[in-house]
């Protein structure tokens, strides 16, 4: 009995060091894959830690692409589509709301244009009044009274005449009627009395049954006429000031342009005007001699109203291509008409040979290259006034081209001669031995010392 508690302590000495020689041969076992997958665990690092990298994928496993770059993705061509796109876009949207509010304020754009156009006319004269000695104020004053004394009795002429062979100019119309009526009686076109009464029964029953319409017409007509004599109100006033604080108000717009294109605008402005200046001067010259010779021509023929028919000749004129064709369908109207068909053939012919005379002599050498527009923008700028401001938006279309032209091709020249300014111009190259360079404080060679 005394020898078992020796054995048993013997056994549990035995275990005691098989379990610390477990231990250390797991410290052993941890301490070489430590080693063996890049370097020892810190000391917090326990035994059942997992570790803190990502294993490599097996060899087996498929490669995967990297994803391109979105932008990288787009075509060149869609991409510069794209950026033109909303660019054209926002211009699109600018000039549509742009358009809203002319629209809504189109009598004092029209007035103000119109004002523009007036001042053009008359500076020159304001300009040499000042080098005879006058003051400003009282040249301003004097030109501004004459001229539009002279356009309100131009206006006062024609409405005179107008009243005054009215009378007779119907009986003309009626006995020209009464000719056409029995020319087509006569005709190859077998047209029978019958069928013209019926035409003509058409016609009154047509104004019979559209009297509410002409009524509110000649109501609308009431209003066309206030809107007109306060557009000619606030065209004198504008023509006033402008003729008056021109170099003021253009040296108050330069100050609301941003600094960086003060310069480029400042230069394009004086250019704006003197286009402006030469296309009115011109287009009046043009006018007058084409008002002048037709005139002649149909008072010549006996055709009744020459010189109402010349007037409107002179007033059509300032819109391009198209009132020329106006005014003289007009001419011929009223001679045919009046005169027969030999007179009106005559009146055609006068009002063709003047005008071919104007397109090619006298716009070429009066205008000159002040105002270079080609035919087809003149078409479509007037086509286009015409749509959005009528016979006033018709009027100003083509000096609208004109000066944004000439200001757009001087800024584009304005801006290339910037472009070449800041080009840095390259060092000469030394060919001979350096010179090294002086110390800063250092007296120059030569130089007296202090």
């Amino acid at each position: 009995m005394s020898t078992l508690p020796q054995w048993v302590g013997g056994l549990g000495s035995r275990l005691h060091g098989f379990a610390a020689w477990l231990d250390d041969r797991r410290r052993a076992a941890a301490a070489a894959a430590d080693e063996h997958e890049g370097g020892p665990a810190g000391p917090s690092e326990g035994a059942d830690q997992e570790p803190d990298h990502v294993p490599a994928p097996p060899a087996y496993a498929p490669a995967v692409a990297a994803k391109p770059d979105p932008v990288a993705a787009v075509p060149w061509g869609v991409r510069v589509a794209a950026e033109a796109g909303w660019r054209l876009l926002v211009l699109a949207g600018t000039l549509f709301v742009l358009m809203r509010v002319i629209s809504a304020v189109q009598l004092v754009v029209l007035s103000f244009v119109a004002a523009l156009l007036i001042t053009a006319l008359l500076q020159p004269t304001v300009g040499r009044l000042r080098r005879l000695g006058l003051p400003r104020g009282l040249a301003t004053t004097l030109t501004f009274i004459t001229g539009f004394v002279i356009m309100g009795l131009v206006g006062w002429f024609v409405v005179w005449q107008v009243m005054d062979n009215i009378d007779n100019l119907s009986l003309r119309v009626q006995d020209g009627i009464d000719e056409l009526q029995k020319w087509l009686l006569q005709s190859p076109f077998h047209v029978t009395e019958a069928q013209i009464k019926d035409i003509a029964q058409s016609l009154r029953d047509a104004v019979g049954s559209n009297t509410e319409e002409i009524t509110s017409a000649g109501l609308e007509g009431v209003t066309v006429i206030l809107e007109f004599l306060t557009g000619i109100l606030l065209a004198m006033f504008s023509t006033l000031f402008l003729l008056h604080d021109g170099p003021k108000i253009w040296n108050w717009l330069l100050k609301l342009v941003p600094s960086a294109a003060r310069e480029g605008v400042a230069g394009a402005g004086p250019r704006a005007w003197r286009t402006l200046t030469a296309y009115v001067r011109g287009t009046v010259i043009v006018a007058m001699i084409d008002a002048i010779f037709i005139g002649l021509g149909i008072w010549f023929l006996d055709v009744p109203m020459a010189v109402p028919l010349a007037v409107f000749i002179f007033l059509f004129a300032f819109v391009p291509l198209v009132g020329a064709v106006v005014s003289g369908a007009l001419a011929v109207i009223v001679g045919l008409v009046t005169q027969g068909v030999f007179t009106g053939l005559m009146v055609l012919v006068v009002v063709l040979a003047v005008q071919q005379i104007e397109g090619h002599v006298l716009q070429p050498f009066i205008l000159g290259r002040a105002v270079r527009v080609h035919p087809l923008a003149v078409v479509l700028s007037v086509a286009a006034g015409s749509l959005v401001a009528g016979v006033g938006g018709a009027v100003v279309a083509v000096p609208l081209v004109a000066v944004t032209n000439t200001v757009v091709g001087y800024l584009r020249k304005f801006s290339q001669e910037q472009a070449l300014r800041v080009v840095p111009v390259p060092a000469p190259v030394a060919v001979g031995p350096s010179v090294p360079a002086a110390q800063p404080g250092a007296p120059e060679e030569g130089a007296p010392r202090v």
